[in-house]
């Protein structure tokens, strides 16, 4: 008797996390200097041509973090938690 392998494809799309914001970063390349993490990309803009006018540095790492999950084709778009909710005291 011999072994059969069957592969099916499932059809996915990665989308983001609804319970996440993105967060903007920025660390200067001159120096030590890093911009307050924000969830607002203009005020790191901001914080970062602040820095460059007193400290004349003018390179910048920018960094943006956002959380993501995959779905499969026909199950619901938001994920379930893999951990139980702590019961309340009382």
């Amino acid at each position: 008797m011999s072994t059969r392998t069957l592969f099916r494809s499932v059809s996915h799309t990665i989308a983001p996390h609804p319970d996440t914001e993105i967060t903007y970063e920025a660390d200067c390349l001159g120096c030590q200097w890093s911009a307050e993490p924000s969830t607002d990309a203009a005020a790191v803009d901001v914080e970062c041509l602040s820095h460059a006018g007193r400290s004349n540095h003018r390179g910048f790492r920018r960094i943006v973090t956002g959380f993501a999950f995959v779905v499969r084709d026909g199950e619901d778009s938001v994920p379930t938690p893999r951990v139980s909710p702590t019961p309340a005291d009382g």
